[in-house]
Formats: structure tokens, sequence, C-alpha cells
């Protein structure tokens, strides 16, 4: 029913909403849940396990029943909260979890069987015969598990993702988190004020309290005012900051367009990585119901929830309204629905001392021990010391006390402490670094002490950061306000026969828990994954606490000792397709191109995938009609003359700083810190476990600096390693590092006359002396600063030279032409991969994750004189048992010729089964500088089998083949090549 007044409704807007087909109307600035409650409906979900008739519960992002659908096919979002959902002209929401319809479902027949489905009767049910588990009992229990689903269609609706960074998060806009932002403003602070709903206030919205003599909701639109003027103050309406992170990071939801019809390439939601210095969390409190039987009628809410409806959304959610509760908050609503015209049919304090000053039928020491009515509250029972009394109502306010909301605070495995003063858990300090509770979530629950909070947690961020923050307010200049003390009775459940309700999404009742107990599931973690007690959307905001007392008195504990579910993030839920923004189609797997990407194409040279680059893989000439042909052709350019291969896809990565030696150390497995400057080295790279993660050459470029190259593939990953060493093991080292593989261009240039090409080029040119094998340093080409280094993955004479990557098309073109007039040109992957076969280079098709340097035969590499990771791991018993697989080459050397990369190798004469399995190849190729095929795999004890006959055998392709085990280097085992 809608009340007169003002609200914050705008009466001159209305809006056409359709919920479950049907047709209503409601204003601008009301929420579904408002709106529908405005138009008479009460009913509007059904429960996940017995499908019992629920309503609206509460008026903020923990509701647990009002779950709906809104859209529909790719652009469907199901469990959205009615209470948190605007509604809009075009809006269609569908209630959910029911068949064949809201008011009539099929599956409250679950209801009727309720004795047999309490906690954990799945575990119980459905264990004979076993046969049925796989084929009967798990498809029907998953096709009935679940609440709203998703359409299968792929997602039409945009997404994003954002980046902020302030010195003060504010997350919250009450009382408390209003003087927090403007207080540290006013310090000079950059400040973000994150705040759920679409307007600041927090509860001053749905309260009728002052604040320095005007209406609290007035004083809280003038402090936002003062906010918005101020440029050092960004507020975020519609975002849900939803979880804490290392480093003072912060996750949010931004609801970008819930409130609108979808306009084209509008983003529905954005998903924020707020890096805030400091964070002042001011969440509020959320009240906690009392389990009393049939607690969960349509129509009964939380006490808060009955004052949010008529004071901001001049909605009264009954016209015959009894309040329950065990402190002063619902004397509070009382007062302000008598206000508003609103028939209060009993007010029922369990406080045996309460007393009331207000012209309402009052129960002081009484409780409501049951309702009545199924798909709307009908009547209530009420037990005094005189015996029974049943009142007619059609809503039942219930209000049991307040939880702070602290659970951001508990993100990083922080245990909040019980507060016997106000019957709640609270946070410790220092649970997240950087971040104060204040206010409400700090369990302060009166508005004057929520103000002075609100300024001495900000004046405690600004004080750590060393901004000059205004000296405290002395109380005369603080905004007057309530500070009545918190006055509370614990109580958690009414004592009675009947079901009475924990987790009102879940159906957990009490019953369940104390089950659970008996059952020796006495854990609270236990407790809740045997009942499924909070484990819904609302992840337990309004029932946790509540069941864990009922647990503690079950046990014979005390609620301290019983302890708290684990909260993590999100604190809401949050669309996969928001924390994936950008990430669906090229976003998922981002196509990468050289700079030399379009002179490629336009040699029309077949492109690859490696990692996320494209690569060419040859460059056809007229006349050649296969592709081995263009690829015996560039492996000629280089053993006979001169090629040039783009290698800006290798990984780059900048290091820097005092400890940058001792840094590379502890990362690969042989020395780094005696390199002296001006030369490269190979080094090897070990996992945790001992296994070989990558490898790759390291030039140091002066005493501080080092450039790495990691391989195409592994960039990534071994860059985020390198975060987890200079975090997580060694935050004592002074070095940075940045990843600057998109920087520069780089180009191999490789092949007898190499020196002579880059002579043409270079500034100053050079010669063996000045600058030898595994030389590098700062270069000038044609006037352009760059960088040299003398290595090779080609084993022949050959150079890779490195240029800022604007420059880089224009080099690669320049290096082309003048290859081509020495006989040489560009070569592409499949070249490449000949090249370095010849040599037993490795590439990740060997170090695929499974072997040790041990097995590569690089065990020599692993430094004795000093500590590196994954060394101990890697001298396991196992890892370096001779018969180990381990690196060999293979040639043909039967009437078959042909080796297939994957095939596997068994004893010449043994039958080729899984049992005989010698081992497998990882890379083949034909090599024209030997006229044969060649390939490089592992075999068990392989280093001393050289010289032995083995088949290759591929099954799947038909193939089999006798090789010769041999030494993986092919081609110029001395390397004088490459040293020429």
């Amino acid at each position: 029913m809608r009340l007169e007044g003002e609200g914050l409704i705008n009466r001159g807007r209305k809006v056409s909403f359709r919920f479950d087909g049907h047709s209503y109307e409601g204003f601008e600035g009301d929420t579904l849940a408002s709106a529908l409650l405005a138009n008479g409906v009460k009913l509007v979900a059904r429960s996940f396990k017995y499908h019992r008739p629920r309503g609206i519960l509460t008026a903020g992002s923990e509701e647990p029943n009002a779950l709906v659908t809104v859209g529909t096919g790719g652009s469907q979002d199901p469990n959205v909260r009615a209470t948190v959902q605007e509604i809009y002209d075009g809006l269609e929401a569908v209630s959910q979890n029911r068949w064949p319809s809201l008011d009539f479902d099929v599956m409250a027949v679950n209801d009727l069987g309720a004795p047999f489905l309490g906690a954990g009767f799945y575990y119980k049910t459905f264990m004979w015969p076993k046969a049925f588990w796989e084929k009967l009992y798990e498809p029907v229990i998953r096709r009935a598990a679940g609440l709203g689903a998703i359409s299968g269609d792929p997602v039409t609706d945009k997404y994003e993702r954002g980046f902020a960074h302030c010195d003060v998060l504010v997350i919250g806009s009450g009382p408390t988190g209003l003087m927090a932002a403007l207080t540290a403003a006013e310090a000079g602070a950059d400040v973000i004020l994150a705040e759920e709903d679409s307007t600041l206030g927090g509860r001053l919205l749905s309260e009728s309290g002052e604040i320095d003599g005007v209406p609290a909701r007035d004083w809280a639109a003038a402090m936002a005012e003062r906010l918005a003027e101020m440029g050092n103050v960004r507020i975020m309406t519609r975002t849900s900051v939803t979880g804490a992170y290392d480093g003072g990071t912060y996750g949010a939801l931004e609801r970008v367009a819930h409130h609108r019809p979808l306009a084209k390439g509008l983003a529905k939601e954005c998903f924020w990585k707020i890096a805030a210095k400091r964070t002042v969390l001011a969440a509020g409190a959320l009240e906690r119901p009392i389990a009393f039987q049939n607690n969960d009628r349509p129509g009964v809410m939380m006490a808060s929830a009955v004052r949010a409806y008529v004071n901001r959304w001049n909605v009264a959610p009954g016209q015959k309204i009894v309040l329950f509760g065990n402190n002063d908050s619902i004397h509070d609503v009382a007062a302000d629905l008598l206000a508003a015209g609103v028939h209060i049919a009993a007010l029922v304090d369990s406080r045996a001392d309460a007393t009331c000053q207000l012209d309402v039928p009052f129960y002081a020491g009484a409780q409501i021990v049951g309702t009545e009515g199924r798909k709307a509250l009908e009547a209530v029972s009420i037990s005094r010391a005189s015996g029974v009394e049943k009142v007619a109502a059609d809503c039942l306010g219930m209000s049991g006390g307040w939880n702070p909301t602290l659970h951001l605070t508990c993100h990083m495995n922080g245990r909040p402490e019980w507060n016997e003063a106000i019957a709640a858990f609270v946070p410790k300090v220092g649970m997240v670094p950087g971040l104060i509770a204040a206010g409400a979530c700090n369990g302060a629950f009166s508005t004057a002490a929520c103000l002075g909070e609100g300024v001495g947690a900000a004046q405690a961020a600004c004080d750590a950061l060393g901004l000059q923050a205004k000296a405290p307010k002395r109380a005369p200049e603080m905004p007057s306000a309530e500070d009545r003390p918190y006055s509370i009775a614990p109580l958690w459940a009414v004592a009675g026969k009947g079901r009475a309700w924990l987790d009102f999404q879940n159906d957990v009742t009490v019953k369940d828990v104390k089950q659970a107990a008996a059952e020796n599931f006495r854990s609270v973690e236990h407790m809740k994954r045997y009942t499924t007690q909070g484990m819904a959307t609302d992840q337990g905001k309004n029932s946790n606490v509540q069941a864990l007392a009922v647990l503690a008195d079950a046990t014979g504990r005390g609620i301290p000792e019983t302890g708290t579910t684990t909260y993590r993030p999100p604190f809401t839920p949050v669309a996969v397709a928001a924390m994936a923004a950008g990430a669906a189609d090229k976003g998922f797997a981002p196509e990468r191109f050289t700079t030399s990407h379009r002179l490629t194409v336009a040699a029309n040279a077949p492109l690859i995938e490696a990692g996320l680059w494209y690569r060419p893989s040859y460059f056809p000439k007229a006349g050649e009609t296969t592709w081995r042909q263009s690829c015996d052709r560039e492996v000629g350019y280089v053993r006979e003359a001169v090629g040039i291969c783009d290698v800006s896809t290798l990984g780059k990565i900048d290091i820097k700083g005092r400890d940058a030696g001792a840094f590379l150390d502890l990362l690969y497995t042989n020395m780094f810190s005696t390199l002296k400057v001006g030369r490269v080295r190979y080094g090897l790279m070990l996992r945790e476990d001992g296994h070989v993660m990558d490898d790759g050459t390291t030039a140091r470029l002066a005493d501080d600096h080092f450039v790495m190259t990691t391989t195409t593939a592994a960039a990534g990953e071994v860059m985020k390693h390198m975060e987890f060493v200079s975090q997580g093991l060694r935050p004592d080292l002074d070095v940075r590092f940045a990843s600057v593989t998109e920087q520069w261009a780089q180009f191999a240039v490789a092949g007898p006359k190499a020196r002579d090409l880059l002579n043409g080029l270079l500034d100053s040119p050079i010669d063996g002396e000045s600058w030898p094998f595994m030389a590098c340093g700062d270069v000038k080409i044609l006037g352009v600063d760059g960088r040299l280094f003398r290595i090779s993955f080609s084993g022949e004479h050959a150079y890779e030279v490195a240029v800022p990557a604007r420059y880089g098309e224009s080099l690669f073109q320049l290096l082309r032409a003048r290859a081509e007039a020495m006989g040489g040109g560009a070569y592409g992957m499949e070249a490449l991969n000949v090249l370095r076969i010849e040599k037993g280079f490795i590439t990740h098709a060997e170090i695929h994750g499974r072997v040790t340097a041990f097995d590569i035969g690089m065990q020599g590499m692993m430094s004795k004189k000093k500590d590196f990771i994954g060394k101990g791991a890697a001298a396991r018993p196992g890892l370096v048992e001779d018969d180990r697989e381990m690196l060999v080459g293979l040639k043909p050397v039967g009437a078959v010729k042909q080796l297939l990369a994957g095939a596997h190798l068994y004893n010449d004469a043994a039958e080729p089964t899984r049992p005989n399995n010698q081992g497998y190849l990882t890379s083949v190729g034909y090599s024209p500088t030997l006229g044969s095929y060649l390939g490089l795999g592992f075999l068990k004890g392989g280093r001393a089998r050289h010289g032995e006959i083995v088949q290759m055998v591929d099954h799947v392709r038909g193939v089999s083949t006798r090789c010769e085990v041999c030494h993986p280097v092919f081609l110029d085992p001395e390397g004088e090549r490459s040293r020429d």
C-alpha cells in the first residue's frame, strides 16, 4: 500500500514494469521490491529445498528470498535481488525455482516430505542401491538444484573493467562514511567514496532522526552535495566493494545500467580494481532475524526493512503490522510507523524489563511462537506469562539485534572477536593491513558514535599517509545526533515445536543445526556444509551468527569458542562476465602482432600462433609448391649466407636494482651475480617442485641492470613467478622489474655473413674481438639507439639486434633487403625449428612441465655454490635416477625415414604396447644440411644408449620407423660456427 509523504521517490514520474507476466506501475526511485509491495504483491519466490512460499525479507543487498531473473537470452541475469533492482520502463522480471508457476508450484510437494529431507538427507538416503547414484539419484538432484538459471545463449551484454587509485577509500556512505570522506578530503587526500546504493546516506535514508537539527536524510543530501563539489573526491554509487586483497587492492562491482534500459554500446556492469593507500570501512550493520515456528511466511520481514519501505519509499508492507524484537530498534520502527499513519497491531519485546511510551498494544517479556497463513501472513501467536494470544496481522517486523558488516575485514583469513555487550562479532584491529573499521561495522550503533568514529578513522588514515589532517573537532563542533546506548537481551530462537527457520533461502532450521551437532558435525564449518547453512547468494548474512549461536547451545560451548565460518569474497554476487570483462572472443586470447606483421602478410607468409603471437611459418617463393621447399631454402640461408627472423615475441623483462644479481641467482640454477657487464649468459629456471620452468638468456647492461629473455610461451608465467619470488620469498631485495616485450622489436641475424650485413648498418662497425660470442651492449643503427646481443639459436654466427618498437617495421624491411642482396633472406618458424633441432636446442616441446635439469642433460648448470628455487626438490630420489627418460637425438635408419612428434619409442624387438613404452618424440624436422629427418625425444636411460636401435611407433597414423639413438646435438657439437 502506497502512503502519503515525501520519501525518496519521484511521484511525478510513473514507471511501468512487468513481473511474472503481469503489468504494474511504480515511481522513479522505487526498487522492484518496493514497487511490488506497493502493488500488494507479497509472494515473490519459492525456497530452495521445500519450495515454500517466500516474501520480501529485507530492503538491501542481503536479501535471501526475493531473487528474480531479469532479461532474456544472452542478456538474462538470474538471482537478481529485487531489493536492489531499480525499476525502469520496460523492466521484465520473472520469479525463479518454481514450476509451472509461482502461485502453483508442483515442487511444493517437497514440503510434505520434510521429515525425510532434513540435514544431510542426501548423504543418508541415496546410498542404496549403489548403481542408482550415477544413473538416477545424481541426475535428479542436479536437475533440481540451483535457484535461477542462465539461458545458455552467448552473453550479448557488454561488461567493462576499470582501475582506480586513491589515498583513502571509504566503503559505505552512512553517517560514518560521509564524515570519513569529508575529513579525509579536507586533509588533502584523494578520496573514493563507494556506495552500493543508488544514493548516498546509508541508513539515514530510511530513518526519521535528526542530525544538527535537520532531518537526517536532508543532512545526508547536503553532505553529498558538498563532497560532489570537492575536486579530490570521487563518488561511486551503485558500486559494491566485493573483496579485499593484498597490497591495499579491492574489487568493486559497479552496476552501470541495471536501472535503465540497456542502450547499445553501454556497459551493463564494470568490475573495478581499486588500489588504496588506506581504507575506512563504514559498511554499517545488518539486522538479524529471530527463529520461531513458521517465521518464513510471506509478510514476515526484518523490522528495519519495514521502516525503510515506509520512510524511503512510502510503502506500508501491511495494514496490520506486528513488531517483535529483543532490542530498542523495534521501538524506533514503531514510532516511525505511527508517524506515517500505519496501524500497529502489537509491539512484542522479549525483554521482561522493557517499557514503551507509544500508544500501541505492548507486550513486554513476550515472544512470537508461531504464524498462520501460507502464501501470505494472516496472524501471529504471542506467548506471555498469562498464555498464548492470537493477533491478526498481515506483516511482522522482527529484530534479533544487529551484526556489524565486517565481512571485508575477514577476506585475508582474519577472524573477528565476540563482543558480549552488543551480542555480536566485531573486527579486530589490523585484520586487513591499512583498513580501519568504523561506525556500526565496528560495533558503534548510535548516530553520534558513528559520526565520531568516521572522523577518527579518517584522521588516522591521513596521519598514516603523512597528510596534515585537521585537528580533531571538539564535541560541540561535531554534528549533534542521538547517542542512546544500545540495549539488547540476546534471543536467537524461540523454544517450541515446529520448524523455526534460520536460513530462509536454503531451508535450514534450528532442528537441522541441532541434528548436525548430534551427528558430530560440531565444527561450524562442518555444520555449514552438512546443513547448507549460509551457502547461497546471500552467503548467510542474515543467518550465520544466529546459526552458530544455536550450534554453540547444542554443543555446550560459548559463541566465541564456536567461532564463525570463513567469510570469502565476493561480498555480494558478481557475474562471471563482469570479472572476465574484456576476456571474451579475442579478449580471451588476444591477437598479438609483431612490428613486422604487415610486411610478413604482404610476403604471403602463412601465419601460425606461438603463444598469443602470430608468426610466419615460412616465406614462399614463386615456383615452390610445398612448404618443405620453402623451409629447406630458408635453412640454407642461415647455414650458407644470412637469414633474418623476427624474435620480438620472446619475453623481455627489464631488471634493475642493487640486488638484481642476487635476485637472478635465486631464480636461475646457475650464477648471474658474477656475470660481467657487457656479457650474456644462458640460464635455466626451475619451479619450486624441481622441474624446469623455462630457459633463456640474460644480458648484463650495467652493474644494476639486466635484461632477461624468456621463451615466447612462458613469458607471462615467468613474470608471475618473479613477482611471487620478489613479494613472497625475498621482499628484502632491492630489485624492480617490468615486462618490456612490446617496447622492443628484436631480430635475429644469423649466418656466415651476419657480421658483414650488420656492419653495413651499425654506426660503429664490430669485429670478433670487440664483439665476441655472448657479448652485448648499446649500439646505434643508422643513428637510432639500439642494443646488440651476440647470441644464437641456430648454431651459426649470429646476433640479435633490438630497437624501440616504433622502428621495428623499418628495420625488418632493411635487414631483409640487405640479406636478399647477400644471397639470404627472411626465415620463418619452420626453418627456425629445423635449425634448433640440428643443434639440439630445446623449446617448450621438450621442457613441457614434466622434465628436470637431469632429464635434459643440464644438471651441470645446477650450481653447488648457491641456493636457488627448486634446488632441494630437484635432488629428490626418483628425479635423478639413471632409468629416467632422458633427452636424446633420433635418426631413421630403416626403409621408412619418417619421424613424427608425439610418437612413442620401444625397444627394437619389443611389442609396441603400453607396458613396453620406452619414451616419446617431442620435436622432428627434415634437415637439408644433413640430408635426413632428425628428432628430439626422451628415452629411458637415454644417455647410456647412444648408438642403440629403437623403433618409433605412431599408432594413430600407422607409422613405424627404426631409429638410431644419438646425442641430441647433430651439427657442430663443439659450437665452432657460433664462435667463429
